[in-house]
């Protein structure tokens, strides 16, 4: 029997083949590489020490389990966490893990409008990593999310130091920050930061990565709120350059819309101009007391064509977002609120609807058309809602006069339908906050709800109904959006609380919304009016995109697309890009690529909306507490609007300002949190907090760096106690030991 060759006859390892080895196959373990040198038996030993030796000497990194690798190489698959951008706009990456002393490689990710989630610094990607000659490329697999080693906070002097208090509501530490590692920071600014190693003075230690404005300017509220939430802010130089070279169609190509008055009429602080409308009577004998609407939407899609610079960074951020002191837009400003925009007197490229209406408001047929239009008149609501009146300003035009005085008569008709359709009718006011010069707020108020808003709105779904129908008859690919049914929970949830103000609520029954309106209804002029719309709300699902149709339960319509606002919503332009590859309207239509790709499309403009919405809410929350600091201490009247175990959530009648009433401030006794009655119950007294119910508050305080508001019960509103004896507080382990 031949004897097996030992290690010491056995040819010595070469290092360099090992270095080869390891650079065709990054983190290869040391059983891989005795697999591939054809190592066996105890000459694994001596691979182990030249393994040992090239670490030693730097050539190599890693371990036996983890794998080897060269140390400034990186796998083909990484966790990275992007760092910003550089001076062309392309955003730059780390590896999350590198343990090497020297500096990581440069690793650039490679813009596509495929790459899902919120690329700003700090997010962490799962990425494919491909080796080029200045470092790496990498495409992205899947957003990871906000890095957990990035800290959102505001730089301040301490007796002890430098400290960083974070905006996050939940975090309860603040972070110590070396005089070296302020990264030019200086006191009350608004910074960036990771956290590092060790602990300062019993706090945990993080570095200033970057600066991002002075909380001595109230404007840097809504930095904030952007930052927070990841909104991508500055264009980069290749987007903004494709903007400014943009030019207007040849008009020559187009459906001359110019010899009709289309108005715009927007809120009076609006930032952008998209719609225009216009309506009159059919004059087909075939239609009596029929009227005609055109609705012209901005033709955005010539300007952002399918994976251009534009459309990529269109794509990222998903929409515009609209804070009380700036819009972070969705394009560029010489497309937003120039070329795009509908201004007065101003020729401009459209994507228009035409659509015929029967004396009871059914839609007869639509047509759409590309064209160029030029708008008569820009109106705010006030000023429409004074000539629906019947008191225009004397500074309208005729024109403008008429063709208002038109629109009502097509609106009046169009209500017909509306009311036979029967949508959800909620009123929910909402909240406008107005700057003064010096950046403060000045006042806070309810915006008026005027009928021409109504009007615009009917217009607009109308258009929107067009849209998703003649994208359907085309058998075009789509973005719907979809509004589902109210969940089986929810509903129990809600029946649970009609039924403790007297309500009842069939459950099994055919849910439409107008049952929902019929409540609404009932508790119209009672102590639930206001609190009923707010239930009602949270009882409904989420609208969203998605490229299959469940239809728009809200609305109570079968099909729904958003095609109005290309401007502000990414959505609407690929619905323009559809319907104009449906029509033959141009080469620049919907592509083939961006068809195969909806569903992904969809679930990323679903999650750009709701980032958008809770950036706006969060800003709006500290502009109103930084309203509400100087008026600590002051009793408001309010509402209870929710219900939790550690506390009630108010909501003040005169602002709409909301904060936390703590249980622990209702008195002495233990309150228990009864879900079904959506009340806090004191054990001893009985006495009741319900959602809906008035109380009397006072502020305590006022946080406008998280945007929080904590009040006590003002003495008005103490729990009424029983006679002959003082609640007592009860711990939750004594409560929970009776309960059993």
């Amino acid at each position: 029997m031949a004897r097996k060759k030992s290690a010491g006859n056995a040819p010595p390892i070469d290092k360099a083949r090992v270095l080869e080895l390891l650079a065709e196959s990054p983190n290869a373990t040391k059983r891989d590489l005795s697999r591939l040198l054809g190592v066996k038996g105890s000459d694994r030993i001596a691979l182990k020490r030249v393994l040992k030796e090239l670490a030693a000497e730097g050539e190599i990194a890693g371990n036996r389990r983890r794998g080897y690798a060269k140390p400034n190489d990186l796998p083909d698959v990484a966790v990275l966490e992007i760092t910003g951008q550089d001076t062309d706009g392309e955003l730059q990456a780390r590896p999350q893990k590198w343990e090497s002393n020297e500096e990581p490689p440069q690793i650039i990710i490679v813009p596509g409008i495929t790459d899902p989630g919120l690329l700003g610094r700090g997010e962490r990607v799962l990425a494919r990593l491909t080796k080029t000659a200045d470092g790496y490329e990498a495409r992205v697999i899947k957003h990871l999310g906000a890095s957990a080693h990035t800290v959102l906070g505001v730089l301040h002097e301490s007796p002890q130091g430098l400290r960083i208090a974070p905006i996050d509501r939940k975090s309860r530490t603040e972070f110590s920050v070396d005089r070296g590692d302020r990264a030019g920071a200086d006191h009350n600014e608004l910074v960036l930061a990771e956290p590092i190693a060790g602990r300062a003075a019993g706090f945990p230690r993080a570095r200033v990565v970057e600066k991002l404005g002075s909380m001595n300017t109230p404007k840097t509220i809504s930095l904030i709120a952007i930052h927070a939430h990841g909104i991508p802010t500055e264009f980069p130089g290749e987007v903004v350059a494709q903007a400014r070279a943009a030019t207007p169609p040849d008009s020559r190509s187009r459906t001359d819309l110019r010899a009709i008055p289309l108005i715009t009429i927007d809120p009076d602080d609006a930032r952008d101009h998209d719609d225009a409308v216009w309506a009159g009577p059919d004059d087909d004998p075939k239609n009596p007391g029929g009227q005609v609407a055109l609705v012209a939407i901005a033709d955005v899609a010539h300007y952002v064509t399918p994976d251009s610079a534009l459309d990529r960074e269109a794509y990222k951020r998903g929409n515009s977002a609209y804070f009380p002191d700036r819009v972070v837009p969705m394009l560029p400003e010489h497309l937003s609120a120039d070329l795009c925009s509908l201004k007065e007197g101003v020729d401009r490229a459209c994507l228009a609807v035409r659509m015929v209406f029967d004396r009871s408001g059914k839609k007869q047929r639509h047509e759409f058309i590309r064209g160029t239009m030029r708008s008569a008149a820009r109106l705010t609501y006030s000023r429409a809602q004074h000539a629906f009146d019947g008191k225009p300003d004397g500074q309208m035009s005729d024109i403008a006069k008429s063709t208002l005085a038109a629109i009502w008569a097509c609106y009046q008709v169009l209500t017909i339908e509306r009311k036979a359709r029967d949508p959800l009718d909620l009123d929910l006011p909402e909240r406008r906050i107005i700057l003064g010069d010096d950046g403060k707020v000045k006042s806070i108020a309810y915006r008026e709800r005027l009928e021409s808003m109504k009007l615009i709105e009917e217009f607009m779904v109308l258009a929107n109904v067009a849209a998703a129908e003649a994208l359907e008859q085309k058998k075009s690919p789509l973005i719907y959006r979809i509004h589902e049914h109210p969940s089986k929970e929810k509903l129990f949830g809600f029946s649970d609380y009609l039924r403790t103000i007297g309500i009842n609520f069939a459950k099994g029954q055919v849910l439409k919304p107008g049952v929902f309106n019929k409540i609404l209804t009932q508790a119209k002029g009672g102590a639930h009016e206001n609190v009923m719309n707010d239930v009602v709300l949270r009882t409904q699902a989420q609208a969203v995109y998605a490229p299959d149709n469940v239809g728009h339960f809200g609305l109570n319509l079968h099909r729904y697309a958003h095609f109005t606002s290309p401007i502000r919503r990414y959505a609407d332009l690929i619905v323009h890009r559809a319907l104009v590859r449906a029509h033959g309207f141009g080469n620049d239509g919907l592509s083939d690529r961006e068809a195969g790709r909806l569903g992904e499309t969809a679930e990323h403009i679903s999650m750009t909306e709701r980032r958008a919405m809770a950036a706006e809410r969060d800003s709006t929350d500290r502009y109103v507490a930084a309203f509400m600091e100087d008026r600590v201490g002051a009793t408001f009247d309010a509402r209870i609007t929710g219900v939790t175990r550690f506390g009630l959530f108010v909501r003040l009648r005169d602002t709409g300002a909301e904060g936390l009433l703590p249980a622990r401030a209702l008195g002495t006794e233990y309150f228990r949190h009864d879900e079904r009655k959506h009340a806090l119950v004191g054990d001893r007294t009985g006495t009741a907090y319900k959602l809906g119910d008035s109380v009397a508050v006072r502020l305590v305080e006022a946080a406008p760096l998280t945007g929080g508001l904590r009040f006590d019960l003002a003495e008005a509103s103490a729990p009424v106690r029983k006679q002959g004896g003082r609640p007592q507080f009860k711990s939750r382990s004594q409560s929970r030991g009776r309960k059993r």
